[in-house]
């Protein structure tokens, strides 16, 4: 009998037809005509920057890349999602320097056109649907019906607050479905951990460089608002937000990748990758210190407990003792440091003025959640519900935390959908985290399921899931909590058959 070569998955990857044909594809790097495009269009905007202004270019930039990046969009779900990972991040960055033009309408129409992407695919390709087939898609699905069925709440101020909000919410939220059906490779996942990584340190260096020179002119007319100011000028210093919207943003998003560095130098990876990823991680902790985020120093002790937990071995013991007590020391020693300071009333928030106003706030509204079990309508607080319903008693409640905006707007029987909807998902990162048995995906789910757990402890004391870039980065970690099984099944399935090929 003829002897079979066995072939490694990477080789049947080269050896497949499609091979070659994607959206990094060089053909258009090989074409003349490129070049001079990108030359011209350089000049152009060189010259429009120099004689109306830097916002002027920045939008002429905008205006020639829209078609190539939304035909690359639509036709290469990979390109896609990288730039919408890209634009989250940098969006309230331009937005920052007063350019009159809807960007935030840019980010709903890049997440339409995924979805019109996805549909495509789907149609032409497989039409398999099987991938959605989990529990997480089902409790997306509840979520995303109840926050529709608000608009006919009766109790509700302003249909307006509703619309202006249910946007964001569900355009994000069908993101997942994205996520979930076009991220389908290792080699794929290890793109989007790179650019998560190099966009991460990008912040980090931005924040350091406020920190250390200052901020630039726009966005020091960005704080001239006295409420901003108020928000960021606490304790005789400025708290630094880097190119984010606030300080909470920053912070949060500089310790979610932390946790990913933690995760990936815990995986399967070489020494000086391992090194590189703890500087990194080094790096963010020092630039997050200055945002002044309370909420973001307890994040990061609170999910390192979950990682020794879930990685419990014997000779850890030794480590996580040594780590308590440094942690211990460092919230009680005496300072005269404000960074230090600030971190450590981060621990005892009875001495927090600010702690006990919203503790306050929230003894106050409790009657109000009890007596209105599905809540006041989508928008009824914040920046929506003060525009269109000012004189209404919630748009004059501040939140001041995630879980508090879903029990006053959707009530106790949305908070409870919504703390179902958390727990399915942290449950199934649990489990796919001990059944996964490829190391690199079960360091990519271990990431994962840190960074969900961190922004549930952090959506406690402020919103951790309403603004860029962390809204959709949320549902792309959650799609990758499932994808990471869903391959390692894949990749235990075809070493299963390799072996037996070969016997033939």
């Amino acid at each position: 009998m003829e002897n079979k070569r066995t072939y490694t998955i990477e080789e049947q990857g080269r050896r497949s037809p499609n091979a070659g044909k994607s959206w990094s594809s060089t053909n258009i790097l090989k074409n003349p005509l490129t070049y001079l495009l990108l030359l011209l269009a350089s000049i152009a905007v060189t010259l429009i920057t120099t004689s109306m202004g830097l916002p002027y270019g920045i939008l002429l930039v905008v205006v020639t890349l829209a078609i190539p990046i939304i035909y690359g969009v639509v036709v290469y779900p990979e390109f896609g999602i990288i730039i919408i990972m890209i634009a989250a991040y940098f969006i309230m960055l331009v937005i920052k320097f007063d350019i009159n033009f809807p960007l935030g309408t840019i980010m709903d129409a890049l997440e339409v056109l995924l979805l019109l992407g996805l549909f495509i695919r789907q149609k032409k390709k497989s039409k398999d649907w099987s991938v959605l087939k989990t529990p997480v898609t089902a409790v997306v699905l509840i979520w995303i019906g109840y926050n529709l069925l608000q608009a006919i709440n009766p109790v509700a101020e302003s249909i307006m607050a509703w619309l202006y909000t249910v946007r964001s919410i569900v355009l994000v939220t069908i993101l997942y479905f994205v996520f979930m059906v076009n991220i389908d490779t290792k080699k794929f996942i290890r793109i989007i951990i790179a650019v998560w990584l190099v966009l991460s340190v990008i912040a980090a260096l931005y924040g350091l460089k406020q920190q250390t020179l200052g901020f630039s002119s726009f966005e020091l007319r960005s704080m001239q608002d006295p409420l901003v100011m108020a928000l960021l000028f606490i304790d005789g210093r400025w708290r630094i937000f880097s190119i984010f919207n606030d300080p909470v943003v920053f912070s949060y998003n500089m310790v979610i990748s932390t946790l990913l560095c933690v995760a990936l130098a815990w995986g399967p990876t070489s020494w000086p990758k391992k090194i590189i990823l703890m500087l990194m991680a080094f790096l963010f902790v020092y630039v997050m210190l200055f945002s002044g985020t309370r909420g973001a120093y307890v994040m990061l002790p609170a999910s390192m407990l979950l990682f020794f937990v879930m990685i419990f071995k014997r000779k850890m013991l030794p480590l996580a003792i040594l780590g308590a007590i440094f942690f211990v020391i460092l919230i009680n020693i005496p300072t005269n440091n404000a960074t230090l300071w600030r971190f450590q009333t981060a621990f005892k928030p009875s001495d927090d003025a600010s702690f006990n106003v919203r503790k306050s706030n929230q003894k106050r509204i409790q009657p109000y959640i009890l007596t209105h079990p599905i809540g006041g309508g989508l928008g009824a607080t914040g920046a929506w519900g003060v525009r269109f319903a000012p004189d209404s008693y919630l748009a004059k409640f501040p939140p001041d935390s995630g879980y508090m905006r879903v029990a006053v707007e959707l009530g106790w029987i949305g908070l409870l959908i919504y703390c179902i909807y958390m727990f399915v998902i942290l449950k199934t990162g649990i489990s796919n985290f001990f059944s996964i048995k490829d190391p690199e995906l079960k360091s990519y789910c271990f990431g994962m399921l840190l960074i969900i757990f961190a922004l549930n402890i952090g959506n406690f004391p402020q919103e951790a899931l309403v603004q860029y870039p962390t809204n959709i980065f949320f549902y792309l970690v959650v799609a990758l909590l499932i994808v990471t099984k869903k391959i390692d099944t894949q990749l235990q399935e075809k070493n299963k058959v390799l072996p037996v090929a070969a016997a033939q």
